[in-house]
């Protein structure tokens, strides 16, 4: 990667003083500095590895991979996919240098294919967002009833771990956590950046302890033979067998999820840039490191789990988890101190997702395209878009709702909305990749660039994204399947809660925003919309008001 001078900006010099050079940036965009720029590039790095969190995505989608291909799909999927992952957050970085702004995906996708590109551009990265925060504090939900249950505490007559009743405690300990994070992010914006920056070591600090108890504590650990070349299929299709060409070409591809769930929410060091101090270098920096940290570290902590895996039988019954491993492996009080681990690194990541989600919600209904949109860009006196988080976290609640009525203890829409935060986030992520790429060199880059890397990197992310689309549409098991008889047992039929919906939530919500840009929304949004004019040597000489109607 190459860094590149700052691009010259002439008017600069004569702009007015005591705006800074990130107020400037922002002015020039079209913008004035309305929220708090208190966060460091640190900081910034800090809000994208918690996002990521190698706490909530390796351990909670670790039976994702086990069940679909087993330990190849984790020793050998998790750092090539990673790889492919960080073509997509290169790219990215580079936009963000350009177009430090809180609008971040959808805005770089306006200003470089125009409006149409950005409206839709802006609502996958909303469905990607509101996924991100309900997956994650649904499987913080799960670690804490795990928790509870390993202590056997009874708590207002709900006897945590109880099979029976295990996805609806779940869901009640899963919104409990959500207004949590909703009221942290509403009252504090300094907590926010303070907890993230904890985080940081929380994770690092944390996942070393993770892989040192692993490797300590357990009496017996696998062979590199089978963490390095042992296939498994749980799926349930093709009478799991391991070395047919659908177990290549259709099960060890979904256990790819686990690699690419993990590792997004990064464009929350575009979100929060306009809240970041150099956030023309500090924002791009601070999201492809995320990205490669967070593999780094994810990879031996995924390492540590496959070597301790010696009960595979009981891991099996277990869903394949984590948890199923570190219950199998060691003794209780070491599993319940792990389980510790875990399930605070999720609650810090859970609580800056909602904040990157606001944020985009502030942002696009800023421009006018989400429906009320002066309610969501109102501040309160923290400077924070209250409203936004609210509305936010209400979506995630109800996007988890199916996981309530699931059946038994293995939570199938867990997984679907896993597949809505892959499949919205990274068609966003890539939308403004191809529209770069397009550009060529006629697109003047910012302070951090790509050079002529630019040619290889942003097509090779735009087709590795395109395959996943397709890989996480597809039914997790056979019972998702309608017009199956749910798998090897004729016995057993279709089920609804087995389903993957995410293609159907997605396609649901294009198609419904799609419609709504046909009959009236390409007529009134604009894309961007500039809330200040700066005359031509750069100072700012007007901020316009709000207008009385239109993208509502």
């Amino acid at each position: 990667m190459t860094s590149t001078g700052a691009p010259d900006h002439p008017e600069i010099e004569h702009s007015h003083v005591g705006v800074d050079e990130d107020e400037k940036r922002l002015a020039e965009l079209g913008y004035a500095q309305s929220l708090q720029r208190g966060w460091s590039s640190f900081s910034n790095f800090a809000i994208s590895f918690t996002i990521i969190s190698v706490f909530a995505g390796c351990f909670t989608t670790y039976g994702q991979a086990w069940n679909n291909g087993g330990p190849i799909a984790i020793s050998w999927g998790w750092p090539i996919i990673c790889g492919l992952v960080l073509l997509v957050a290169f790219s990215m970085s580079e936009l963000v240098s350009k177009y430090p702004t809180a609008g971040g995906i959808y805005w770089w996708a306006s200003e470089l294919g125009g409006k149409t590109w950005g409206w839709f551009t802006g609502w996958f990265n909303l469905i990607g967002l509101v996924g991100v925060v309900a997956s994650v504090d649904y499987a913080a939900a799960t670690f804490l009833n795990a928790l509870l249950a390993l202590y056997e505490l009874d708590v207002f007559g709900i006897n945590f771990g109880d099979d029976a009743h295990i996805l609806s405690e779940t869901w009640l300990l899963f919104a409990l956590i959500l207004a949590l994070h909703a009221l942290i992010n509403i009252f504090s914006s300094p907590l926010v950046a303070l907890f993230n920056n904890i985080s940081v070591f929380w994770h690092v600090i944390g996942i070393v302890i993770v892989i040192g108890v692993l490797i300590i504590v357990p009496d017996h650990h696998q062979n590199f033979d089978f963490v390095f070349t042992e296939r498994i299929n749980n799926s349930g299709f093709t009478g799991g067998s391991n070395g047919s060409f659908f177990f290549w070409i259709y099960v060890l591809p979904l256990g790819f999820l686990l690699t690419m769930y993990t590792q997004t929410g990064y464009d929350a060091s575009a979100h929060i840039s306009e809240e970041t101090r150099g956030a023309a270098l500090g924002a791009a920096k601070g999201l492809w490191r995320s990205v490669f940290w967070a593999g780094v570290f994810g990879w031996f902590a995924l390492l540590a789990f496959t070597f301790a895996a010696t009960d595979v039988d009981a891991i099996n019954e277990g869903g394949g988890s984590s948890i199923a491993i570190f219950e199998s492996a060691m003794s209780s009080g070491w599993a319940k101190f792990i389980i510790l681990l875990s399930t605070v690194g999720q609650l810090f990541c859970g609580m800056a997702g909602l904040t990157s989600a606001s944020r985009m919600c502030y942002a696009f209904s800023r421009d006018r395209a989400v429906p009320g949109w002066r309610i969501w860009t109102r501040l309160n006196h923290h400077r924070v878009p209250a409203y936004s988080v609210l509305f936010m976290a209400t979506l995630c609640l109800i996007v988890t709702i199916p996981a309530f009525w699931g059946e038994g203890a293995f939570p199938w829409p867990f997984f679907a909305v896993v597949s809505i935060t892959v499949i919205g986030l990274y068609i966003a992520y890539v939308i403004p990749v191809y529209l770069r790429w397009r550009m060529g060199d006629a697109w003047e880059p910012g302070p951090w660039s790509l050079g002529k890397k630019y040619k290889w990197v942003n097509p090779a992310a735009v087709v590795w994204v395109g395959i996943c689309v397709v890989i996480f549409c597809l039914p997790f098991t056979p019972a998702g399947m309608p017009g199956t008889q749910g798998g090897d047992d004729p016995a057993d039929p279709f089920r609804w809660e087995a389903v993957n919906y995410a293609p159907i939530t997605v396609a649901v919500v294009i198609a419904a925003v799609g419609i709504w840009w046909l009959v009236s929304a390409r007529h009134r949004f604009t894309g961007p919309v500039r809330t200040i004019e700066m005359d031509e040597t750069g100072r700012v000489v007007a901020e316009k008001p709000l207008p009385a109607s239109g993208g509502e």
